[in-house]
């Protein structure tokens, strides 16, 4: 981060969702994904990312949609850098939520988007007003009343809808059956010390096929993806109110110093700094 830089972040303890809002100059994080949805909107400069194999220029106004697992990352391009507001939402959050609101939600489905980056005014203040709401404690301002904050949500949903559809999860997709063995693997053993030797015995494959195959399916390297792995549970267990000595020895990582240098990278703030806006506890 440079000096320019600052993150606001907030956990809605009732929901979960997590809103940020933050400034980068320059580079602003590496190649990643979330176990969550992301909606934002850039509020000011330009927001350049790269997912799905193409660049994007987010410019003011535009909304930024990434589903789970979606690989992206962040730059700024121009002078000034970029402002922007995202919110995280848990995909059963958003599945309960909709399930809620709407009669007719496939069994089998899960929301999808067409896009990860669109213009659409009446979605871009739907989410800035839930946005508002939520992260108000940040700015020493009282929790909004439950009833105007449902109203804020409930009308998010209903213009979100309006560029979604529903699919089937990612996991019923064709993938090669070797990838799929190794992402199982990688699943199931994140927290060990893992090696490609290992990993492609465990896809019934050798080390550079599998190495290939992962990453033109995945968006990331095995090592990549073992870390962003690492990360969402060091997330989940520092929301708990763990210390971050703990995650880190929970997850795999080497020490503390180790999880703050992957962690900043991926999110801007260190697992300490997540740790007490989530859980309220002192370092």
């Amino acid at each position: 981060m440079t000096s320019g830089d600052w993150v606001r972040f907030a956990r809605h303890d009732e929901t979960g969702i997590e809103t940020l809002q933050a400034h980068f100059e320059g580079h602003a994080f590496d190649p990643h994904w979330h176990d969550t949805y992301l909606i934002g909107v850039t509020e000011q400069g330009v927001q350049r990312f790269s997912c799905g194999r193409a660049q994007h220029d987010s410019t003011p106004g535009q909304v930024m949609l990434l589903e789970p697992g979606e690989v992206h990352d962040g730059d700024a391009p121009t002078p000034g850098g970029f402002t922007y507001q995202v919110m995280y939402l848990a995909p059963q959050w958003l599945d309960t939520a909709l399930r809620d609101l709407f009669e007719q939600v496939p069994d089998g489905f899960q929301l999808g988007f067409s896009a990860p980056l669109i213009s659409d005014p009446q979605l871009a203040r739907a989410i800035n007003q839930a946005f508002m709401i939520l992260h108000q404690p940040v700015h020493g301002h009282p929790p909004a009343l439950r009833m105007v904050r449902d109203t804020a949500l409930d009308h998010l949903l209903h213009q979100l809808t309006r560029q979604a559809h529903w699919r089937r999860p990612l996991a019923s997709s064709p993938m090669p059956r070797s990838v799929q063995r190794a992402r199982e693997f990688l699943h199931a053993h994140f927290a060990e010390d893992i090696g490609l030797d290992a990993l492609a015995r465990a896809a019934g494959t050798d080390r550079f096929r599998l190495a290939r195959a992962f990453k033109c399916v995945t968006g990331l390297p095995p090592h990549a993806y073992l870390v962003q792995l690492r990360l969402n549970r060091a997330r989940q267990l520092l929301a708990r109110g763990l210390s971050p000595v703990s995650v880190a020895a929970a997850v795999g990582f080497a020490d503390q110093s180790h999880l703050g240098r992957w962690f900043r990278r991926a999110y801007g703030l260190t697992p300490a700094r997540y740790r007490r806006q989530c859980s309220n506890l002192p370092d």
